[in-house]
């Protein structure tokens, strides 16, 4: 089955913002492919809403990132409709001494090579 052209647009923009990501420029991806009133879920919490706060909350959590681990992705990415999925792994330490490993599933609703709405489910 092959993709439409809104979906392929969609497959090239997320391996453009996991490229981001593997090489650790978290801030960078979300500063070019977040819409400014995106939704971010962490699985069942709250949204946190806009662009703005998101590059907030994250600013704050790479402050306390000692040592970037990598971000790898392990299935896909997959696209349907103005949809596309993801599995990824992701490992840091942080200032506290703490080592952390977030696998993630990750669903992203996209819209004019926008996320407009993306959850994180953790494991």
């Amino acid at each position: 089955m092959s993709l439409t052209n809104q979906e392929n647009e969609i497959l090239e923009n997320v391996n453009k913002v996991l490229g981001l990501l593997s090489e650790g420029q978290f801030i960078k991806a979300m500063t070019e492919y977040l819409d400014d009133d995106v939704l971010l879920f962490e699985g069942n919490n709250p949204p946190k809403v806009g662009k703005q706060f998101c590059l907030t909350e994250e600013e704050k959590l790479l402050s306390t990132v000692v040592e970037f681990g990598g971000y790898k992705v392990l299935s896909g990415p997959a696209v349907k409709g103005d949809t596309s999925f993801y599995e990824a792994v992701m490992e840091f330490k942080t200032n506290d001494g703490e080592s952390h490993k977030f696998e993630q599933a990750v669903r992203s609703q996209w819209k004019n090579g926008k996320i407009i709405n993306e959850r994180y489910y953790h494991a």
